[in-house]
């Protein structure tokens, strides 16, 4: 079968159409619900319970996601399975967030009178503001949607976006009351690449000891040129006899000197280097090195503590192999 074109091409533009309306629509009806949700989460001494079953079970397991991994203590219960001896994951020191555009789904439904007999805080998150779900609920959250994007009106489209922004607002209005921060984002994603970026620091990744390339400003042209080619760094720090970084010669200094004719065999380290280099400190993160090499347009940059004192050097190569670029 061929697809007609044109008519995919509308209903796709109709479908964002009608999403961004159901997303723009929340706007209005977001309050004081919206509030003591925020509060109730964010003082709750458990976990907040997230269940939901079919299109919409698969939003409360992204939401639980989400709170989860900007410090909301939080997970996803099956509402079928709570019913066959889940439930007794749920305690009276939770809060359940029920997801469900009808609100009465049957296997949520038959949850909501022992939820409430636990004490557990529900709040409801559900189109229907007169269903059995919203009466139970301690709190209602109104993710109503005028229409589906789906021209049968039947498959949840508009409805499931409604609920996943919904679910995102709550994530963030509560890791900002928590005043949850970039580096506690850091500890929840340690294996991801954001994770590397962010809890990877230089001294994870730079080269120390006999690995720096170092001469003094006294040092000999061909005596520097062994010292780079010795080392692999593609650059020599220049420093004085107690490690302070004077200056930096690179392959691009030496390129440049021999494209303008100069006579390096009588020179120093001293007479070639590029005075007043890029440093950058020891505690800084390796992400932050890249980010320095970036704006600078260098392939290499010296690590240095408080006194300016050379205690290791990093290249694109060295934060390439630790996957921090």
């Amino acid at each position: 079968m061929t697809p007609d074109r044109e008519r995919a091409l509308r209903l796709a533009q109709e479908t964002f159409d009608i999403e961004a309306a159901a997303v723009l629509g929340l706007k209005q009806r977001t309050g004081e619900s919206f509030a003591r949700a925020v509060e109730k989460m964010l003082a709750v001494r458990g976990r907040v319970v997230v269940m939901g079953i079919g299109k919409s079970g698969h939003i409360a397991r992204k939401i639980a996601a989400t709170l989860a991994s900007t410090g909301t203590p939080a997970m996803f219960v099956h509402p079928a399975e709570a019913s066959h001896g889940d439930l007794g994951m749920i305690k009276p020191i939770d809060l359940v967030l029920a997801v469900s555009n009808s609100g009465e789904v049957d296997e949520v439904t038959t949850l909501l009178p022992v939820i409430k007999r636990l004490g557990s805080t529900l709040i409801a998150m559900t189109g229907n503001l007169q269903s059995t779900l919203a009466r139970h609920a301690d709190i209602v959250l109104d993710s109503g949607v005028e229409k589906e994007a789906c021209p049968l009106q039947l498959a949840p489209t508009a409805s499931t976006t409604a609920q996943l922004a919904l679910g995102d607002a709550l994530a963030v209005a509560l890791l900002d009351a928590r005043g949850f921060r970039t580096e506690d984002f850091a500890r929840s994603h340690p294996g991801g690449a954001l994770g590397r970026k962010l809890l990877t620091h230089l001294s994870d990744v730079m080269r120390t000891g006999d690995a720096v390339p170092r001469v003094s400003a006294q040092t000999a042209f061909p005596d520097l040129m062994r010292e780079m080619s010795a080392k692999g760094l593609g650059a020599s720090a220049v420093t004085d006899a107690n490690g302070k970084v004077l200056g930096i010669f690179t392959d691009g200094d030496l390129r440049r000197l021999i494209e303008k004719g100069v006579d390096l065999r009588s020179s120093t380290a001293g007479d070639v280097m590029h005075t007043k280099p890029k440093t950058i400190h020891r505690n800084a993160l390796a992400a932050e090195a890249a980010q320095l090499m970036e704006q600078a347009r260098i392939t290499s940059v010296l690590v240095v503590d408080d006194g300016g004192i050379l205690v290791g050097a990093v290249n694109s190569n060295d934060l390439m192999r630790a996957k921090v670029i």
